[in-house]
């Protein structure tokens, strides 16, 4: 059968979309004697959010300082555009197009919100060395690329420390966007959030997701990751315990891993022992799925 030109050409760009922005392979990294992170293989698509579990010290916050340019990896690879690359600062991650919105989201809460949005980069007019802030230019660009997001606010003038923690989450995934993301990192963005504030965040995950972003998720919330994420990988004390599709894993699985299964099943005969505690519900040890290995998201070479 004859392939046609406008066939190859599809199938060329959906290899091409299908090649990772960013990639680990069995990256580590050391702090003297203390191994934080090590044989994480992580791979970031366009269009495709991936979500990294894990609880308090399971090397989450390794894993963003190394792709958004704080640390350099000490083992293993860290790929931009199938190129070796060591940052040196994080300003090396922005160029290459990987923004990261922190917890804090490092914004100054009695500004507006379009001056927020703006922030370190601000719009100027007039030659030099009389140039100021083109205003007006800022509140109009800040209100388009907000509704482009689907955010919506009457007042952009209001400071945005009294917009919402959902709200100041989505102003800054739209700021990134703007200055030309092509991998956001979102650190805990619902970890202090309610739930209806949790869903408005998740749901400009998605949106951000469908612009054709790459989006690295981290959370501790499997339920959340679940709702928005591609693929999962469950880091456990500083090494990949599950890495695996939507496809290839159940929320309940998801949840197994990230609440520790195994850890709970081997503990079960010894809470037995415990009078008022209830252990029908907990898992036994040959019921906790096998965790599927990092090897699945190294791409084939």
């Amino acid at each position: 059968m004859t392939t046609t030109h406008d066939e190859t050409l599809t199938k060329d760009t959906e290899a091409q979309d299908d090649t990772p922005v960013v990639e680990l392979k069995t990256a580590g990294k050391s702090y003297g004697n203390i191994r934080a992170l090590h044989g994480v293989s992580l791979a970031v698509r366009p269009g495709k959010v991936t979500c990294v579990l894990g609880d308090n010290g399971a090397g989450k916050s390794t894993l963003i300082k190394i792709v958004s340019g704080l640390h350099q990896h000490t083992e293993g690879e860290f790929l931009v555009d199938n190129t070796p690359v060591r940052f040196s600062t994080p300003r090396d991650a922005l160029d290459k197009g990987i923004a990261t919105v922190y917890q804090d989201l490092a914004t100054v809460p009695l500004m507006p919100v379009w001056r927020n949005f703006f922030l370190g980069s601000e719009m100027t007019k007039g030659p030099w060395p009389v140039r100021r802030l083109d205003i007006e230019k800022m509140k109009k660009t800040a209100d388009e690329e907000l509704r482009n997001m689907g955010i919506v606010l009457d007042d952009l003038e209001q400071p945005i420390g009294t917009l919402s923690g959902g709200q100041r989450q989505c102003v800054a995934i739209a700021r990134a966007v703007y200055f030309g993301a092509r991998v956001l990192i979102l650190d805990e963005p619902t970890a202090a959030l309610g739930v209806k504030q949790s869903g408005v965040v998740l749901k400009y995950i998605a949106a951000a997701r469908d612009r054709g972003l790459g989006v690295i998720f981290i959370t501790h919330n499997p339920h959340h990751a679940y709702m928005v994420g591609d693929h999962f990988s469950v880091l456990r004390l500083g090494t990949v315990e599950l890495s695996a599709s939507r496809s290839e894993v159940s929320l309940e699985e998801l949840t197994n891993h990230m609440a520790g299964g195994t850890e709970l099943a081997a503990l079960k005969h010894e809470l037995a022992q415990v009078r008022g505690v209830d252990v029908e519900e907990l898992p036994e040890a040959e019921d906790i799925t096998a965790p599927v290995t990092a090897s699945s998201e190294v791409s084939p070479s």
